[in-house]
């Protein structure tokens, strides 16, 4: 399967900034991928920890962005199903879609860091059957069927039963996404065995997309999202300046998980995190090396691990769109607001 992808926005809100400065920040980073035709923007939910995530709430976060946006989409990226009650997801879920003007997309997963199941009751080893069960719940409450006692949504879902996701690093989980006609939610990079630290991240995904695919009902048509780290910068010494700093503190991160990150200089990192950054030309390139994003149907970009400060990150946002999506063959949508050439001239003045 080989299509021409659209293009999304991913962030997990790291801005090195103050919780109500984060959402401000994301907001504008939002608002400039939507003027720049980027078709989708993902946030991510985490519990908790400031420095894995700043949103618990997106479904609440992405309320407040529809207000302020007018034909980006809007997804969660993911909604960790386990630590929820899912019809409250569901009813937040529509709520949202409907303020947004039906530009809502529902993306789940299991995963999450484990200290962060036991607040809410849950015990990380039963995660997966716990997913599971409320999985059931949850698309029974959009489908409109019986929640419990008779009960069914209100407001009714509409079609968002068709936009829900999932995420997944493994070959299950992309079987699982696929017999329930879902879409397919793949990560920026994935924990390799000892045995495979060194294999191309299209080694690890690739089989999830097969498992994917042959799950699929007939008749419904795939939508694979491929979430990847991308930093664009005017120069590739000015990408390299902040890598060096958020791609090691990542690094350590990982093996303070119990993960084997192979290396230390800062090329054998980038490689080892699965990172695309430097000039629009150099990322197109490496961007063009990656073979499962001639898979996806949409290849979302995020600066995270790089973690640039905001006003690169703008900038980096209008260099994809602008530069490095067309060079790909990326499909892009007609903008809201029209041409961003003076915009783009200011952001690189100021950047």
């Amino acid at each position: 399967m080989t299509t021409t992808p659209t293009v999304a926005f991913f962030t997990r809100l790291l801005d090195d900034a103050a919780p109500a400065e984060r959402y401000a920040f994301a907001t504008a980073q939002i608002q400039q991928a939507e003027r720049h035709g980027i078709g989708r923007a993902w946030v991510a939910q985490h519990h908790f920890h400031a420095a894995e995530g700043g949103l618990p709430s997106p479904l609440v976060f992405l309320a407040n962005v529809a207000a302020v946006t007018s034909t980006i989409r809007l997804g969660t990226g993911v909604i960790t199903l386990p630590l929820e009650d899912p019809v409250r997801v569901a009813e937040d879920a529509v709520v949202a879609d409907l303020l947004s003007g039906g530009r809502v997309d529902l993306g789940l997963g299991s995963g999450g860091t484990p200290s962060s199941f036991a607040p809410f009751g849950e015990d990380v080893r039963d995660k997966g059957p716990t997913y599971d069960r409320k999985l059931r719940t949850l698309l029974d409450g959009l489908s409109g069927r019986d929640v419990g006692a008779g009960n069914t949504l209100y407001p009714d879902a509409g079609a968002l039963a068709d936009r829900v996701w999932q995420a997944t690093f493994s070959v299950p989980g992309g079987h699982r996404a696929g017999i329930h006609g879902h879409g397919l939610l793949l990560s920026r990079t994935q924990p390799r065995s000892a045995d495979r630290l060194h294999a191309p991240l299209s080694a690890l995904q690739d089989p999830i997309i097969d498992a994917y695919l042959e799950a699929l009902p007939e008749g419904v048509a795939p939508r694979i999202t491929a979430s990847r780290t991308v930093f664009v910068a005017d120069d590739r010494a000015e990408a390299l300046r902040f890598a060096e700093v958020g791609l090691r503190r990542a690094a350590e991160g990982f093996r303070r998980q119990c993960q084997t990150i192979p290396g230390d200089s800062i090329d054998e990192l980038i490689a080892a995190l699965d990172t695309h950054l430097g000039t629009p030309e150099q990322v197109a390139e490496s961007l063009a090396a990656d073979t499962t994003l001639a898979r996806a149907t949409e290849v979302a970009f995020q600066v995270h691990s790089v973690d640039a400060p905001h006003e690169h990150v703008l900038r980096s946002i209008a260099l994809f769109a602008d530069e490095v999506a067309p060079a790909l063959g990326y499909a892009l949508t007609p903008t809201p607001h029209g041409t961003t050439t003076d915009q783009n001239l200011t952001l690189k003045e100021n950047a």
